[in-house]
């Protein structure tokens, strides 16, 4: 049984703050620790629940914030950008037979701590199929085209209650509770590590592959907060205007949809100015 370990860093335990998941700055170096501590627990539990793998895919910013050499030993860690999944990279190989998300976090235009979709501003709603969507929900849908149950998912609270959308079956642990998109009441990392590594433990005889879910059309909207990034957008073929400050397009599959959405927040990303947006 191998388990893929989509590893984001907004959701992780005492993460409320910017400068906290912001490579190169002091807070981001502390908590960089809290941050694996998350992830081994999760990784620990899988074991624990009878797992031969675990792949972490570190999913957040740079990609390359885990630390290593704090990890069980057992554990193998994809590390780096340009994936072509991006954050489920490794899913479409066909050993996966589970995935979790720990350290997710509420979509762009919601409640949550730190909440966004891909990019931290400018993105500020985004719809899958006419559904608001969170970066979960998108991987979830990546995920099932391939026959991989979303088995665990890990954030502040809210997060867990956008995962009941699209993961049902999926055990949470909420590490925190909001309180605004910079503070919430945490838990300190030793009672998060013991209730993410018991959830996983619980969450391991979910990881059994299914027939590979497709809809056959998926439509991605979103909505920006400046015009001329809508502009920057359709740059990328297929996407075009599809109402104020929005843009649309529709693939034939999530592995076509969900890299077109990359490509359209590298380029909108691209056409933000520091002080105008």
């Amino acid at each position: 049984m191998k388990i893929l370990v989509s590893a984001d860093m907004e959701g992780a335990t005492g993460v409320t703050w910017p400068a906290d998941v912001l490579p190169g700055t002091p807070q981001w170096e502390r908590c960089r620790a809290l941050f694996t501590s998350d992830v081994n627990a999760a990784a620990l539990g899988f074991y624990d629940g009878g797992a031969d793998e675990v792949l972490v895919n570190e999913a957040h910013w740079s990609m390359r914030n885990l630390l290593l050499e704090r990890l069980d030993e057992r554990v193998q860690m994809l590390t780096g950008k340009h994936k072509s999944l991006s954050m489920v990279e490794g899913i479409q190989h066909g050993d996966v037979d589970g995935v979790a998300f720990v350290g997710y976090h509420t979509g762009a235009g919601t409640e949550g701590v730190l909440a966004h979709t891909y990019l931290a501003n400018s993105v500020t709603g985004v719809w899958l199929n006419g559904v608001r969507a969170s970066e979960g929900l998108l991987n979830a849908h990546v995920a099932a085209e391939y026959g991989v149950p979303v088995i665990l998912i890990t954030g502040d609270d809210l997060t867990c209650e956008d995962a009941a959308g699209y993961a049902p079956q999926a055990h949470t642990v909420a590490v925190k509770d909001h309180v605004s998109r910079y503070a919430a009441v945490c838990r300190t990392p030793a009672r998060t590590a013991a209730d993410i590594r018991a959830a996983a433990a619980g969450a391991t005889p979910l990881a059994v592959r299914h027939t590979p879910v497709t809809s056959g059309s998926y439509t991605v909207e979103l909505e920006f907060d400046a015009e001329h990034l809508a502009g920057a957008a359709t740059v990328v073929p297929g996407v075009a205007p599809s109402g104020e400050r929005r843009v649309a397009y529709t693939s034939g599959t999530m592995y076509e949809g969900i890299r077109t959405f990359k490509a359209v927040t590298t380029i909108v990303s691209a056409a933000v100015e520091e002080q105008y947006g």
